[in-house]
């Protein structure tokens, strides 16, 4: 009887401490196609972002956590924006500054996604200042191109469109 509590308990517990969303095709007329999921896990690091997702462009993405838990698209002067409705970056600080993710930019900065020739992403990203009490009613994005951390050259580190986006539940 205690053995089976004691693994109820963990069940729970294990549950608890991690999440998955599935990214989906971001585009001007709504979602699409599923690109995979990425697990999202507690560590004493801060949270591990273990991607399983498929047929994206090669090369370093922008990938990011962002406002609010909508994926639809939204006019912006007049013209569909793929997954516009989940807003920018998560900056509960209001720093108003793009960053890298152990810095102190916006808090929704994560690393870049890596995404190899095949167009398949495995590798996991670590985010050191998040918790999993953040994303609760949040997205997260993928972004065509990769990211600089920074704000210069190009605003929100020079990442390209909204090509993926998962809900956080």
């Amino acid at each position: 009887m205690k053995s089976l509590l004691t693994l109820a308990l963990l069940a729970v517990s294990a549950s608890a401490s991690a999440i998955s969303v599935e990214l989906l095709q971001a585009g001007e007329a709504g979602s699409g196609a599923t690109l995979g999921r990425v697990e999202i896990s507690d560590s004493p690091y801060g949270l591990v972002f273990s991607p399983q997702l498929h047929g994206l462009p090669p090369g370093l993405h922008g990938f990011h956590l962002h406002q609010n838990a909508s994926c639809a698209p939204q006019l912006r002067d007049g013209k569909p924006v793929a997954a516009l409705a989940a807003g920018g970056h998560y900056d509960p600080a209001a720093s108003n500054r793009h960053g890298a993710p152990w810095g102190d930019g916006h808090l929704g900065d994560l690393p870049p996604l890596y995404v190899d020739a095949a167009g398949n992403a495995s590798q996991p990203v670590l985010a050191p200042r998040l918790k999993l009490a953040d994303l609760a009613g949040r997205a997260l994005m993928l972004h065509a191109g990769g990211d600089n951390h920074a704000d210069q050259p190009a605003a929100l580190g020079g990442g390209g469109a909204r090509i993926g986006c998962g809900v956080i539940p």
